[in-house]
């Protein structure tokens, strides 16, 4: 019980410099006694109430100052140690236990709240999107795959492939997205991109291509893993939070296959069998937003034990569109921590966020005037100038975005003063600017009216030549 022993007996052996004794009353004046009966409790209570007490986890939820997060070190999906390290996690508004955690407007990629949404942490299956997206554009679903040793290596969750058996890619997906089958993960990596290794290189292309810069992929499963490349660089099986709702962005947003990924990862159960059909595999969704929230329309789980629960996801209600990414959601036994962060973050951005049109919103851009130099100074209309105009179809004249009430918005156009002759019809000379809080959310070209042919020697020589024969 007692921390340090020898501590609290001195303090203990010596009462009378802070039990307030008359004689010591006398004799001393001023705070001391007080000040010395205060330190003599701290001393006490420093020694009676062990260390740990600290960081003790109350009514089942890590203490916000100090928690404490379980790291087991894993290799293949074996737990091989387990220690406690504290880190200091400042407060945020909704008191979300992920470490990570970030909400992303799904028609502008605005991060609309935000908790240490850049850390770079490891994400676990979450990974599991890139790889879904990722063999939905680079193969046929129809194709048959075959299960490799190290795929059948895999630990769980797994679907227990054999070498040698073979499966549609199609299935495989269903697996991968539904039960967060480890082996199935390999096998589409290695049926995609010839290797493991291959398959990563093609993930961290896409990667950076989304501008996710912070974000480094080694399995195609998210186990735990760490590797050095050519140039000696340690690089860790990681993302941010902003990188992770960034990449679900692109899956149900801008890629030619989203409608595949959402039919794929909305679907509640999915039964196949292998080529031989002496195997029968049985999957069921468990991504508990589905019916956890109305709108949900996907998302993804996540645990290893260097990464903790993970979780990333999407809703559209009323016309809105939030994307949900959370990392380090608790460890064991918090599994449900991740589903009432997804819930606080979810209902945060349908209580304070309304879908705005920034382009009705702002003052709309009419036809500008841009002067120009060295045109040709004859003919019906006037060569100094073009006019700088929108060339948008009706459906395009829209920049919507989720905005709270007090958020400011502005329109900015950037237009030369002048430009140089010639100018050709349609070309870009300028731009039109949307921002909240001074964010850039969109940027709509302007292009040039009409063209204006450059004055030379030779074409005035030609013109003044024209004009001679006609008067003659």
């Amino acid at each position: 019980m007692w921390k340090n022993k020898n501590i609290a007996e001195k303090v203990l052996a010596r009462p009378s410099e802070w039990t307030g004794v008359k004689e010591e009353k006398k004799r001393r004046r001023g705070p001391y006694p007080l000040l010395q009966l205060c330190l003599g409790a701290l001393l006490i209570f420093a020694a009676v109430v062990p260390e740990n007490h600290l960081y003790r986890e109350s009514s089942g939820q890590q203490t916000a100052q100090d928690p404490v997060v379980p790291v087991i070190r894993s290799e293949n999906g074996e737990m091989l140690e387990s220690a406690v390290v504290r880190s200091k996690v400042k407060t945020d508004p909704l008191n979300l236990n992920s470490h990570s955690a970030v909400l992303l407007d799904g028609d502008t990629g605005r991060i609309l709240y935000g908790k240490n949404e850049k850390k770079v942490l490891p994400m676990a299956s979450t990974t599991k999107i890139m790889t879904c997206i990722l063999a939905l554009e680079n193969g046929q679903t129809e194709e048959w795959v075959s299960a490799s040793s190290y795929a059948a290596s895999q630990p769980k969750v797994r679907m227990g492939v054999r070498k040698g058996e073979q499966y549609r890619l199609k299935d495989l997906l269903y697996g991968l997205m539904l039960e967060s089958y480890n082996d199935a993960a390999v096998m589409i990596a290695e049926f995609i991109g010839g290797t493991r290794e291959g398959f990563a290189a093609m993930m961290n292309e896409k990667a950076r291509e989304l501008g996710c810069k912070d974000t480094w992929f080694i399995t195609p499963n998210g186990l735990d893993a760490q590797e050095t490349d050519e140039k000696g660089e340690i690089h860790t099986h990681s993302t941010t939070a902003k990188d992770l709702a960034r990449i679900l962005l692109y899956c149900i947003q801008e890629s030619p296959k989203k409608e595949e990924f959402l039919k794929i990862t909305r679907t509640q159960n999915h039964g196949f069998y292998d080529l031989e059909n002496k195997r029968q595999i049985q999957c069921r969704n468990h991504n508990a937003l589905l019916d956890m929230m109305d709108g949900a329309l996907t998302g993804k789980t996540g645990f290893t034990g260097g990464a903790g629960y993970s979780y990333v996801g999407a809703l559209e209600k009323n016309g809105k569109l939030f994307i949900i990414a959370l990392l380090g959601c608790g460890w064991p036994p918090h599994k449900t921590w991740k589903w009432s962060d997804a819930r606080s973050l979810l209902s945060y951005g349908m209580e304070n966020y309304e879908k705005t049109d920034l382009y009705e919103r702002c003052q709309k851009t009419e036809p500008l005037p841009v002067k120009v130099d060295g045109g040709i100074c004859w003919g019906e209309q006037p060569q100094d100038h073009v006019l700088a105009r929108e060339d948008l179809r009706s459906e395009e004249k829209h920049v919507y975005a989720l905005v709270k009430k007090e958020e400011k918005q502005k329109k900015k156009v950037f237009l030369p003063k002048q430009l140089q002759a010639p100018v050709k019809e349609g070309q870009k000379i300028g731009r039109v600017c949307y921002y909240v809080e001074g964010e850039l959310l969109r940027e709509i070209p302007l292009y040039s009216d009409r063209q204006i042919t450059k004055m030379t020697f030779w074409g005035t020589l030609e013109h003044i030549f024209g004009l001679w024969v006609h008067k003659c």
